[in-house]
This record gives C-alpha cells, sequence and structure tokens, in this order.
C-alpha cells in the first residue's frame, strides 16, 4: 500500500493524530516519570505532518526537540465504542511516526500541546498493510546520522493497540484516515540542526527526514 503523503504535501489529512505517552515502560522511566494506570492521551494537529523527506523544522527561540520514534495506525473506518476484538477490523495499515518534542516546552507546561504540536513535529511515513498476528512481531527503530538510537518492540507496549483503540473510542470517534500513535520506547535524544533522522518499522517502512531550523532562527 501506497503512502498518501509525498514531499509536495499532496495527502489527505486525518481530523486528528491521537498519540499514547509513556506506553513503554522504559521510556517513562527514563524521564523520571510513573506508568501510567490507563492510556495517557493527547492530540497533535494535523498541521504538524510531514512526509518522507520533508524538513523538519527547529523553530525560533524552541531549544532540546527531541525525536521519538512510534509506530501509528491508520483508521479504515468510522467507529465508536469499539470493542477490542473487532477493533482490527477498522484498522487499514500502519506506518512510522516521529512525535517530535519541544522537551523544555514539555516539561514546563501541564497540556503538551505547544511542545508536541508544532508545523513538521509530526513525520509520518509510508503506509503498510498487516496483520492482527504480524503487528505483534514488529520492532521500531529510530537512528540518528546512521547510528541507533531507539529500539522497542511491539510485545514490549503496556496498553495493547486493540485495547488503544477501543479505550479511545469510547471518548471519540475514530473517523477513516485517523492516526493512532502508540508509543514510543526509552532512547529518546536530541535532535540538532543538520541531524538526518531514520524511523523504521523494521522490514516494513521506513521514515526519513533532515532537521532544519526556521528562517530567522537565533
Amino acid at each position: 500500500m501506497k503512502s498518501d503523503l509525498n514531499s509536495k504535501g499532496n495527502f489527505v489529512r486525518p481530523s486528528k493524530i491521537v498519540c499514547v505517552g509513556r506506553n513503554y515502560r522504559a521510556h517513562a522511566e527514563e524521564l523520571g516519570n510513573e506508568v501510567p494506570k490507563e492510556p495517557l492521551l493527547f492530540l497533535k494537529p494535523p498541521s504538524s505532518i510531514i512526509g518522507d523527506g520533508d524538513p523538519i523544522i527547529i523553530p525560533k527561540g524552541v531549544k532540546e526537540v527531541h525525536y521519538e520514534g512510534e509506530i501509528g495506525v491508520r483508521i479504515g473506518c468510522s467507529g465508536r465504542y469499539i470493542s477490542s476484538t473487532e477493533a482490527w477490523s477498522f484498522i487499514d495499515g500502519i506506518m512510522p511516526v516521529n512525535d517530535v518534542t519541544a522537551r523544555k516546552i514539555q516539561r514546563a507546561e501541564n497540556q503538551w500541546f505547544k511542545g508536541k504540536g508544532f508545523d513538521t513535529f509530526c513525520p509520518i511515513g509510508g503506509v503498510v498493510s498487516t496483520t492482527p498476528d504480524e503487528f505483534e512481531e514488529l520492532v521500531v527503530v529510530t537512528r540518528v546520522n546512521g547510528i541507533e538510537r531507539q529500539r522497542g518492540a511491539v510485545s514490549e507496549m503496556i496498553f495493547s493497540v486493540p485495547f488503544l483503540i477501543s479505550y479511545i473510542s469510547k471518548v471519540v470517534t475514530l473517523e477513516k484516515g485517523d492516526i493512532v500513535v502508540t508509543g514510543t520506547p526509552a532512547g529518546v535524544g536530541t535532535l540538532s540542526v543538520g541531524d538526518r533522522v531514520e524511523i523504521e518499522v523494521i522490514g516494513r517502512s521506513i521514515l526519513k527526514n533532515s532537521v532544519s531550523k526556521e528562517y530567522g532562527h537565533d
């Protein structure tokens, strides 16, 4: 299945991007946070999306920008109050996602929208199909300038994807094209101007972006 994203931005944006925080125990611990008892949800705006090959732009005045390699799932048909057992019938593909985060801003605010919502802060790679059994074997890896920084297996997630789809659909209607981003493993770190970052769902899809600065950056 081909991605809906390209370098010219000619794609249908989702109505929402629902992200799951601290869904890998080691990542929660590396930032000094407790492991959540229920999924910790936040939104990234559709305007933050870029595709493979597009630059991540560090905004003026923003310091300490981190990569967060994750696996996203795309919703194929709308649903509300979806059960865990039927969740996979609502998914039409997966993709690598980089939940780019202005960490200093995130730490300073109770709400995460500002720290995670800047333009270009949601690179999304090519969408590929998968089965539930295949999904359970997937591994996501992050590389910066060719050096591996993160590696996490789906089996290490605290909350499974079917559970997350069911949980989220009790809060909002998941609409066709929406993206659920399932959490990042340990190993997050800083991105600098000139870096090249890759998020790969091993053997399935790879996302590559360079890092630039906004014009007039101090």
